[in-house]
């Protein structure tokens, strides 16, 4: 397995939704953050990736699981271990615990290289990740097959400026913002996410506007982020009411 790093923090108020817990959108750029953190630990951050290699860590796929949502005010740990890669995919844990130290959300995310100029995917050279030692599996995790929104309901969103990161690409916690704020209000007052699988399918680009579309079955949705035509992201979502 590979080298473990944690950052420890306060969920501040602006991170807290109505009902007091942290936003899953900002669990995910925080915990992108404490990667980020290893990464230029170990000399090997985005910035070296960049201007060595001329490539960028792009996410492909997250699946998340969530015992239970962290409160404001709350103290809580995020944990990431690089586990496994292959010739071009890289799998990244994320685990929060909270101030006693029990897991209350797991994630595991998987990584590709990608070519900054071409847009093209690069396959993973061992000399770039070896400083997070993890091994080498020739095992491939896949995510699961996402079926075709029935009976849809659909919402259009503009992309903004600062939706964008410094590579120019729409923010990972965003497409699961535009996930979630479709199924409004009413039922996020009652309801929190129990599990999410989401996959990245096609970058969105900067300007124009997104359609967040999903279908509802009891306790289980199923969501499409699309935009001129493609289809941009999708995700699967279990919910859980808020007792």
């Amino acid at each position: 397995m590979g080298l473990t790093y944690q950052m420890k923090m306060k969920i501040p108020f602006d991170m807290a939704d109505m009902n007091g817990h942290i936003k899953l959108p900002d669990v995910i750029l925080l915990s992108l953050q404490v990667s980020g953190l290893q990464s230029i630990d170990l000399g090997i951050s985005d910035k070296d990736m960049l201007e060595k290699y001329n490539l960028v860590w792009i996410i492909t796929d997250y699946d998340i699981d969530v015992i239970r949502v962290p409160k404001f005010g709350e103290e809580m740990t995020i944990e990431t271990e690089a586990l496994s890669y292959n010739r071009l995919f890289c799998y990244r844990r994320f685990t929060v615990f909270d101030e006693n130290n029990v897991a209350v959300i797991e994630m595991m995310a998987i990584f590709v290289l990608m070519d900054r100029d071409s847009r093209k995917v690069h396959a993973v050279e061992p000399k770039i990740v070896a400083p997070y030692e993890a091994e080498f599996s020739k095992k491939l995790i896949r995510g699961p097959k996402y079926p075709e929104l029935k009976d849809s309901t659909s919402k259009d969103y503009h992309v903004r400026f600062y939706d964008l990161d410094m590579n120019g690409h729409v923010n990972n916690s965003k497409y699961l913002d535009w996930i979630f704020e479709v199924m409004g209000a009413d039922f996020l007052m009652k309801h929190v996410p129990k599990k999410v699988h989401l996959k990245y399918v096609k970058e969105v680009r900067p300007g124009g506007q997104i359609t967040s579309s999903y279908d509802l079955n009891g306790l289980e949705s199923n969501h499409q982020i699309s935009s001129n035509g493609d289809t941009n992201a999708q995700a699967m979502v279990i919910w859980q009411e808020i007792s």
